[in-house]
């Protein structure tokens, strides 16, 4: 089963790389240089968690609340591409990517302007390892969060691919590039689930024991910065292994580790599990 039919089925039941760089980013931003903005690995979990007035969207609620960005750089679990891309059109789309759902959530759009020169810019700024796109929009992974946080979508918003074909130390690289980006007024957001498993949905209640284990060892790992071990989080064991069936829900934490300076404060929050296999546990640096 893919994983738009187990939606359907939950449904129903670092730095610039040189001077060149620098100035194509300030002329799409500006010349003004801002205290540095946060980094935040989001859990998001259920879709319904966006019209939903759960503990996990309240607390994405309260964080917003603190939060005036010039624009938000989201990367979702649920856009996958061959090689990076970025959305670079005027007005991204709202992208209902899931079925099985009730009609008031098909119904939610979040009209975020985008941000083209902006996009252009960060694609400058890695030497086009990230391409600009004019197709995709804001998938849920992003929109479901930011419609929480950001409830007036007054704020531009970018979206980031995951390329399928990196490794998670390539997936971290890339990230280390984007980190000028906080400088520079941008709220960087990683939107996954580092337990995600929904084959292994408990619907009854519970918590599977292997999902309790990776999300505390995960949490360890985060706090020592261990990024070498958490990219290499298949040699962790057969709880990693359950809980990280594939890698695209677990890469956007990573994005979000790689981004915070080694001098940040990290904070963890929504730290529970939901429906015996989906960990929420998400934090914010800076």
């Amino acid at each position: 089963m893919n994983r738009r039919s187990l939606l359907h089925t939950l449904g129903t039941a670092m730095t610039l790389a040189s001077v060149t760089d620098a100035r194509s980013f300030v002329r799409a931003l500006g010349d003004t240089t801002t205290e540095r903005m946060p980094v935040i690995f989001v859990g998001h979990g259920n879709p319904m968690n966006a019209i939903t007035d759960t503990p996990f969207a309240k607390k994405w609620e309260a964080i917003g609340k603190g939060l005036m960005p010039r624009a938000i750089l989201c990367i979702s679990a649920h856009w996958e591409t061959r090689g990076s891309q970025i959305t670079a059109m005027e007005r991204p789309k709202t992208i209902h990517d899931f079925g099985g759902f009730p009609d008031e959530l098909f119904r939610v759009q979040y009209p975020a302007p985008g941000d083209p020169s902006l996009a252009t810019s960060i694609a400058e700024a890695t030497h086009n390892a990230i391409i600009t796109d004019h197709e995709w929009g804001l998938d849920h992974g992003a929109w479901s969060v930011l419609r929480r946080m950001f409830p007036a979508a007054t704020i531009p918003v970018l979206q980031l691919s995951l390329d399928v074909g990196k490794i998670p130390e390539q997936h971290i690289a890339l990230a280390r590039e984007l980190a000028y980006l906080r400088t520079k007024g941008v709220v960087i957001i990683g939107s996954g689930n580092i337990v995600h498993n929904l084959g292994r949905i408990m619907w009854k209640g519970g918590t599977h024991d292997w999902a309790m284990e990776f999300d505390a060892v995960s949490k360890r790992l985060i706090e020592a910065r261990d990024l070498t071990s958490l990219a290499n989080y298949r040699a962790l064991g057969i709880a990693a292994q359950l809980s990280v069936p594939t890698a695209e829900h677990y890469l956007p934490m990573l994005y979000a580790l790689s981004l915070a300076q080694p001098d940040e404060k990290l904070t963890f929050f929504n730290e529970s599990i939901d429906l015996g296999s989906v960990s929420m546990r998400s934090f914010v640096a800076g």
